[in-house]
This record gives C-alpha cells, structure tokens and sequence, in this order.
C-alpha cells in the first residue's frame, strides 16, 4: 500500500505529464468532441486521421490506472485528482465488449477496473455521456445573432 505521499507524487508525475502539448490536444478533442453513437463511429475514429490520438489518451489513462490496479496510488486519491477519466472511459464503455473483441480482452482494462469501482458507475457514466455530447451539441449550434 502506497502512502499518502508516494500516492501523492505519482498523481502529480501524472498531472505533469498530462500538460504534454500533443496530449493535450488529444484529450481535448477526445473529450469535447469525439462522440460516438455506434461502434462502427468509434471503430472509423480509430482507424482515422485521429489514430494516434485515441492511442495517446486510451494508453495514457489506462497506464494511470493500472497504477490504481497495482496498488502504486490510492484509488481515492487517484479519483480526487483525475475525474477525467470518467469522461474518457464513458465514450468507450458502450463498445467495450466490441472493442475487445478486435484489439484483446484486456483492452481498457485498468480504466474499466478502476472507474466502474465508483458507487454508482453505470448511472454515472451516462451523466457523464450526455453532458458532454450536450454541450458539444449547444456549442455547434448555430447562434442567434442580434438581429436575427
């Protein structure tokens, strides 16, 4: 069991690498606006021109939480300080079992391993899902100009 401090310093090693530019870009955009409906939506992104993206943010947060499966950082602290992959696990959890089914059935693992251990996850999964596609969807909408 790790102590508050090794936990601690492993979080914030995550967060800085986190600031990386290309990783940011890519959890952006991951984020606010990769919203897949259907497998096929998902499988096409990832077959696409944001291949290495989904890679990057994918292998980042499962990377993170398999310090949480492995009992490197505190499973609390780690949610305390990383809600974001909440976000990035609710875009995937849909098409998990279909995800395996190409990529292995340890796909995603650590991520599934640690966000579905929050009470409640399936109901917060889907909060999650339709905030963010919300917002993706008020943001694309066209705007009222003044004298529209």
């Amino acid at each position: 069991m790790p102590t508050p401090f090794e936990s601690a310093q492993l979080n914030l090693q995550l967060f800085d690498m986190r600031r990386e530019s290309e990783l940011r870009k890519a959890r952006s955009w991951f984020i606010l606006e990769f919203h897949p409906s259907t497998f096929e939506e998902y499988i096409t992104a990832y077959g696409g021109d944001k291949n290495s993206w989904m890679r990057m943010v994918l292998g980042y947060w499962d990377m993170a939480a398999s310090m949480v499966t492995h009992g490197a950082i505190d499973r609390d602290m780690f949610m305390a300080a990383h809600s974001e992959i909440i976000g990035t696990f609710c875009k995937v959890q849909p098409f998990i079992t279909e995800v395996r089914g190409r990529l292995g059935p340890k796909s995603l693992k650590h991520i599934e391993d640690v966000v579905m251990a929050m009470p409640d996850a399936d109901a917060e999964l889907e909060r999650r899902r339709v905030r963010l596609k919300t917002n993706w969807e008020a943001k694309q909408a066209p705007k009222a100009g003044f004298l529209s």
